[in-house]
């Protein structure tokens, strides 16, 4: 799929897929890092708070398309779990798009990039 295609998808099937793309990633740093404890770890990476901090590291780093992406995302949520604030929700939720979008257009690259500079460096 071209980014152009990946870019005019709904932004609930883009955090959809972004959320499980997240999961990945953080499940092959946990298993591969080697300091055990893989679950408990986890929620340092996949709740909304953490998804929302990371984001705003990375958001000047963005291209025009991943800014669009991520503020199509996070404009779309209007309800937030109890364990975070709508802000930090809507954060998460831009930030599950923008991945969501760069898995489709395979460019795993990038991907790696953002999550490094989002949840390690």
């Amino acid at each position: 799929m071209t980014k152009k295609e990946a870019s005019q998808l709904p932004v609930a099937s883009l955090a959809y897929l972004g959320d499980a793309v997240l999961e990945v990633l953080v499940r092959e740093r946990l298993v591969t890092d080697g300091k055990g404890k893989v679950h408990e770890r986890a929620a340092e990476y996949v709740t909304a708070v953490s998804q929302s901090a990371a984001a705003e590291k990375i958001i000047p780093l963005f291209t025009e398309d991943e800014s669009d992406i991520y503020r199509r995302g996070r404009n779309s949520t209007h309800t937030a779990p109890k364990s975070a604030t709508h802000a930090q929700y809507s954060r998460a939720t831009g930030l599950e798009c923008v991945f969501g979008y760069l898995h489709l257009a395979k460019d795993r690259e990038r991907m790696a990039e953002l999550f490094y500079k989002a949840f390690i460096g």
